[in-house]
């Protein structure tokens, strides 16, 4: 695979640029040639190739060869709600979901929560998203949604899951726990304290499975990515 750059704009025409930190990239970083090829996504599931045809200062110009769909997504939905935990950890966390798969991250606010996350750190967390799907492959961004409160999130967001999962100590095996994802997982990790006891209690009467993980207290990252692989690589799910 060539090096992969991410278009903002949808590639409708067989004409394509480049600006903003991708052409830096290509610019400054790659020191790229006119007649180089590279590969471009947008977003829509296609994979274009393309060739540089032109050098701006702060732009490239690149005219595309070929269109292919390419689909490296999972084949169900799979939503993760989620308290950040702080610092350099959250971006960590957005870039391993984005390699496994996860169509959404949702950043949960709930009582315990250390980290109230702000229009400036979403959109950090946003070009993580982009770096993370240049490097696996993916030709869909995972979607970062607004914060939701863990109230409201637990209830409007069910309806259309088939599989809702809690991680929480004392709760059921993970073991085939998500068999059935036809229409969709949705997960919900809480902060490093854990949910509190109202939280949990209404999530159960909203419908959600509560999932034990272990032995081991584990933090947030951590238990986020234990739980999301074991649903994106379990063998028995069904996904039709």
């Amino acid at each position: 695979m060539s090096e992969r750059f991410y278009s903002l704009s949808p590639i409708t025409t067989d004409h394509a640029s480049l600006d903003g930190p991708e052409a830096h990239h290509l610019l400054h970083v790659m020191r790229a040639a006119v007649g180089e090829r590279v590969t471009l996504f947008d977003n829509s599931g296609v994979e274009f190739t393309a060739v540089i045809a032109k050098l701006g200062r702060s732009n490239v110009e690149l005219s595309i060869t070929e269109r292919k769909v390419i689909d490296r997504e999972l084949p169900f939905p799979l939503i993760v709600g989620v308290a950040l935990p702080k610092g350099d950890r959250q971006k960590w966390l957005v870039e391993k979901l984005t390699e496994l798969g996860v169509t959404t991250l949702v950043p949960l606010i709930t009582e315990r929560g250390v980290a109230q996350p702000t229009g400036g750190a979403i959109e950090r967390l946003q070009r993580a998203v982009f770096e993370a799907c240049k490097q696996c492959g993916r030709n869909r961004l995972m979607r970062i949604a607004e914060p939701q409160e863990w109230p409201r999130w637990i209830v409007e967001e069910s309806a259309h899951q088939s599989c809702r999962l809690l991680a929480h100590p004392g709760g059921a095996p993970l073991a085939g726990a998500a068999k059935d994802a036809a229409r969709g997982v949705q997960l919900a990790i809480g902060p490093e304290g854990g949910f509190t006891v109202a939280e949990t209690a209404a999530a159960t009467a909203a419908g959600w499975q509560s999932i034990d993980l272990g032995p081991r207290i584990l933090r947030v990252e951590t238990a986020a990515i234990a739980l999301v692989s074991s649903i994106a690589f379990a063998p028995d799910i069904s996904r039709d």
